[in-house]
């Protein structure tokens, strides 16, 4: 399992031209899985994600969690993490999760993220969307999960 964190100052997404889901400042996550991923990364990465310490506190230094802040997380579903470019020029999708079990495991991500008392902002599974946000600091982690 596979996220990309994005601290934001709010993200907007829309699906075929109408406007789906709009958070205020902090995370964008972008979120894959791959075959033979099951539920327990779900837990681990969701807890990672909303306690890892990417904001700053009073001195400038990356200590606060979107916890700490109350920061809102806009989670999208994306099978291109798990891109295999090794070979030739387009890209292959081959250690993508099916996609009914990447579903049931997005869902349950975004659930567990809901459960922290975050405002989560979300895509809707398997759909052409677009983002519009602005990275901040910028900062980006990729966090990877194999149990």
């Amino acid at each position: 399992m596979r996220v990309v964190v994005q601290r934001t100052d709010g993200a907007e997404l829309a699906i075929d031209g109408r406007a789906h889901s709009r958070t205020g400042a902090g995370l964008l996550v972008l979120f894959g899985t791959r075959r033979g991923d099951e539920e327990p990364s779900c837990v681990k990465l969701a807890d990672k994600v909303v306690n890892l310490r990417i904001f700053e506190d009073e001195q400038g230094k990356m200590n606060l969690s979107a916890l700490d802040i109350g920061a809102e997380i806009m989670i999208v579903s994306q099978f291109t993490l798990y891109a295999d470019t090794r070979k030739g020029r387009r890209p292959a999708f081959t250690e993508a999760q099916e996609p009914e079990e990447a579903e049931r495991l997005y869902e349950r991500f975004v659930g567990l993220v809901r459960d922290s008392g975050l405002r989560v902002g979300t895509g809707k599974f398997g759909a052409r969307m677009d983002i519009r946000f602005n990275n901040t600091g910028p900062v980006t982690i990729i966090i990877d999960h194999d149990l």
